[in-house]
């Protein structure tokens, strides 16, 4: 059996260039090309005479050259818009490799682009490359090259993926803005912990009287943070990498932790609307590229993104390959919203499945948008609170003997 040779895809190097054009008029500017000899030429057709160019310094680091999800989205709808024109495959891929900005999505589309032009099909291209393009992505691909019909499905591959990333966006926000204002807040009760309460213990061991309860039990916090500060943060450092480690490798650790998520108060509503939308969108989007039913199923229940979701769904595809309608099976589970199972048995007697399920993702979609609007509303001023609580209750702590001295000495 031959083993088939990878094709590296080109180095597309940035040249800066200083030249005159036709009217004598001094250029200069930037140009991205493979050499200094394709660029000069490049250059010449468009009137320019080079009298100066050099290959641009890379960054010794660059945290922004990666191929990121969105990324992906914007490349789909840039494939869509040129099978969409009429473009030939192989030209617009190298279209989009030459005009994309990032180096790693110009090295990995004339990647592409040079092994669809040796005649593989593009869905087995993308299929060397799993990083990118999961086996979804890859399977529509597939469903659109056997079908003839590509440019369709790719506009249907790039509103699937636009709407999935603004749907990870919206629930990264829900959960970024009280992570990271709980996190500023432990740093606050840290640092007054550590720096600020004992310089109050020391003026309390002059007073030669006995302290409130209250405050005993807040300087002794800080006397073990004090002497035990670093064994605190290496604890919690310890237990975010044994958790991160078992939630790779762990299946079960997995599960547990998706069950847990949907039980949080307020977040779970987000969770679960997310869940159906994506379920929805994915079903939408595969039963539509002519994917049958049954194995639409277990790529919308991967899809999902819960294991609650996902075992659901999978039960209702055991169910609809024992004859049983798919709205009856969803509805057996206990688990889609009753509105949604109406929705789908509409479009199952309608033959609109497809259609039905794209009106159930939109509609999800907003409430997600809508629920994560008022969860920042809700929870400022709850955080507020709980921020009050903290360091007031620091603050009273201190002031607590001074208060009682006051008393006594009036």
């Amino acid at each position: 059996m031959a083993v088939k040779k990878k094709i590296k895809g080109p180095v597309i190097d940035t040249f800066k260039w200083k030249g005159i054009n036709r009217k004598g008029g001094k250029l200069s500017g930037e140009i991205q090309g493979e050499s200094l000899a394709e660029v000069k030429a490049e250059l010449r057709k468009q009137g320019v005479n080079v009298t100066r160019m050099q290959k641009k310094a890379k960054p010794l680091f660059s945290f922004a050259d990666k191929v990121k999800p969105m990324d992906i989205a914007v490349i789909s709808r840039q494939i869509a818009t040129m099978l969409g024109a009429g473009v030939p495959l192989v030209q617009g891929l190298q279209l989009i490799a030459k005009s994309s900005e990032k180096p790693a999505s110009r090295k990995l589309m004339s990647s592409i682009s040079q092994e669809v032009a040796t005649g593989t099909p593009l869905s087995q291209t993308l299929r060397g490359h799993p990083l990118y393009f999961d086996e979804l992505y890859c399977d529509l691909v597939d469903a659109g090259e056997q079908s003839g019909a590509l440019d369709t499905i790719y506009d249907r591959i790039s509103i699937y993926k636009e709407k999935t990333e603004v749907l990870k966006s919206k629930i990264k926000k829900a959960m970024f803005y009280p992570a990271a204002v709980l996190t500023v807040a432990g740093l606050v009760t840290l640092l007054l912990l550590l720096f600020v309460i004992p310089q109050f213990k020391d003026i309390f061991e002059g007073f030669g009287a006995e302290l409130p309860a209250f405050t005993l039990f807040v300087l002794g916090i800080s006397d073990f943070v004090q002497h035990s500060w670093y064994m605190i943060i290496a604890a919690v450092m310890l237990f975010i990498y044994l958790f991160k480690r078992a939630h790779r490798t762990s299946q079960k650790v997995r599960d547990n932790t998706d069950k847990f998520v949907l039980k949080i108060p307020v977040i779970s509503t987000i969770l679960d609307k997310a869940a159906v939308a994506r379920f929805a969108r994915t079903l939408a989007t595969t039963f539509a590229a002519g994917i049958p039913l049954v194995d639409a199923l277990v790529s919308a229940a991967g899809a999902s993104g819960n294991y609650v979701y996902r075992s659901a769904i999978l039960n209702v595809r055991t169910e609809v390959i024992a004859g049983m309608q798919m709205h009856v099976a969803m509805k057996t589970t206990t688990v889609f919203p009753d509105m949604m199972t109406q929705m789908v048995m509409i479009g199952e007697e309608s033959g609109n499945l497809d259609g039905m399920l794209s009106k159930v993702a939109d509609i999800y979609e907003q409430q997600v948008d809508d629920a994560v609007d008022a969860l920042t509303s809700l929870l400022e001023p709850m955080i507020m609170v709980v921020l009050g609580i903290v360091v007031g209750g620091l603050i009273v702590a201190m002031y607590l003997p001074i208060f009682a001295l006051g008393s006594v000495v009036g």
